[in-house]
């Protein structure tokens, strides 16, 4: 008898099985593929390795000269990065293997089938257990006409190529097909970017839409806002495609096209037999309880936030209520990264979903803080937005290099609703990138002092 199988080894399931195991209980961990799912090993970990090495090389293209580096005879190689990415992969990979070990988590390469809450199915193995966790995640949505059309790539895809594309049209300009647009136009790539909604990054603020914009459209990337792909035609070159734009129609070819729309939860037929609740994805308490008390569901099954940070303290949660620890999710605080260039974060309200009249919103601009000029960096921001009675910080975005680190200052003051005037006497290091965010605190209190 297990305390608890867990079905799915990404990042919700494996920190589920390993807290589990930390805390002594019997876990089975079942997998039909690789351990670490989709973050480890076709999205968050292999989409950075390859940022990195871009980033690197734009780093060299264009601020070389400026810093006194003779970089001729710059080029780089495909191959090698990948290389790169794969070994990175790999290490992620055999790190998670370690831990289950380590914590007594015993791993069943398999495909699981629930057939009541308490026995699961893992090939010619039936395991009973006290508790079932699902954490079972995404796939990549395929809308109409791209479904129809063979030779499309989706997220999954892009980490197969063995080279690089002539230029590529990519649906959706979302945090993956903003990220995907960074890596391709460094690369000297011609990059299209179709968006359906009046600006890219849609679930961001508009000033950060534009700075991104901006640096996209400077490496070349087209970028159609509030268009859309309303017809797909193969060629012998690639794609033909047709975009419903706000002037009017237009054609574009494109040697590949990208769909990066979104992502759906992977529900199986034997989850639904069981009578568990859905809606858009697996329905839970702030427990991660199910309406079958004692299977839960984390990570993207439940069709919510769809973030592996968010997966895996829903993992953590889980854990906790299985070993008797009443503990419940919160997210009130949860931050979103974009590895654009610059870099994007952001956690709390936005500006465009407040009301200006019970805020304070001030943003600090990068272009004003010394670190920023010793790197040669101009475009970027931080802003805070306070609440203008009690001034307790309620909302935080950075753009600019870093960003995605800087964000935690902002996710501890969210999380334990910090006031702007304790963060304001907090000493911030100089000279750092986090002045600015400093500067933006400081703009809420009484006014900045570098501006």
């Amino acid at each position: 008898m297990y305390d608890a199988v867990v079905i799915g080894a990404g990042p919700g399931g494996y920190v589920a099985a390993i807290k589990l195991g930390q805390r002594g209980k019997k876990v089975a961990l079942v997998e039909k593929s690789l351990v670490g799912g989709t973050c480890t090993n076709w999205g968050c970990i292999p989409t950075k390795a390859l940022l990195s090495s871009t980033h690197l090389y734009s780093e060299l293209s264009e601020k070389a000269k400026q810093l006194g580096i003779n970089a001729q005879d710059l080029h780089y190689d495909f191959a090698a990065m990948k290389g790169h990415m794969n070994k990175v992969v790999t290490m992620s990979r055999k790190g998670i293997e370690y831990l289950l070990k380590k914590y007594n988590v015993e791993l069943i390469n398999s495909e699981a089938k629930i057939e009541s809450p308490n026995f699961v199915r893992a090939g010619d193995v039936k395991l009973e257990t006290k508790n079932v966790v699902i954490a079972t995640g995404s796939f990549p949505s395929l809308i109409p006409p791209f479904d129809r059309v063979p030779g499309v790539w989706t997220s999954d895809d892009v980490f197969k190529m063995e080279k690089l594309p002539e230029s590529i049209l990519i649906v959706g300009g979302g945090v993956i097909g903003v990220e995907f647009a960074t890596f391709f136009s460094a690369l000297k790539i011609p990059v299209t970017i179709v968006e359906l909604m009046e600006h890219i990054l849609p679930t961001e603020d508009r000033d950060v839409a534009d700075i991104v914009g901006k640096s996209l459209r400077k490496r070349g990337v087209q970028i159609y806002e509030s268009s859309k792909v309303t017809d797909l035609q193969t060629t012998d070159q690639g794609f033909r495609c047709v975009i419903e734009t706000k002037e009017g129609t237009i054609e574009r070819l494109a040697q590949k096209v990208l769909v990066s729309v979104g992502r759906k939860p992977k529900i199986t037929e034997d989850v639904k037999a069981l009578g568990i609740e859905i809606q858009r994805g697996i329905k839970t308490n702030v427990r991660m309880q199910t309406n079958i008390p004692n299977i839960y569901a984390v990570g993207d099954v439940r069709g919510q936030i769809m973030l592996a940070h968010v997966a895996m303290y829903e993992g953590v949660i889980a854990a906790k209520n299985i070993c008797g620890e009443e503990t419940q999710m919160d997210y009130s605080a949860v931050p979103n990264v974009i590895f654009s260039n610059p870099e994007v974060a952001s956690v709390g309200v936005h500006e465009k979903d407040v009301d200006p009249s019970k805020v304070k919103i001030f943003s600090f601009p990068l272009s004003a803080n010394g670190r920023a000029r010793t790197i040669v960096e101009r475009e970027g921001f931080a802003k805070v937005i306070a609440d203008r009675e009690t001034m307790n910080i309620l909302g935080m975005t950075i753009v600019g290099p870093s960003a995605t680190d800087m964000i935690m200052e902002g996710v501890i003051a969210v999380r334990n609703k910090l006031n702007a005037k304790e963060l304001e006497e907090s000493i911030h290091p100089h000279p750092t990138l986090s002045e600015m965010i400093l500067g933006a605190i400081e703009g809420i209190v009484e006014m900045p002092i570098h501006l």
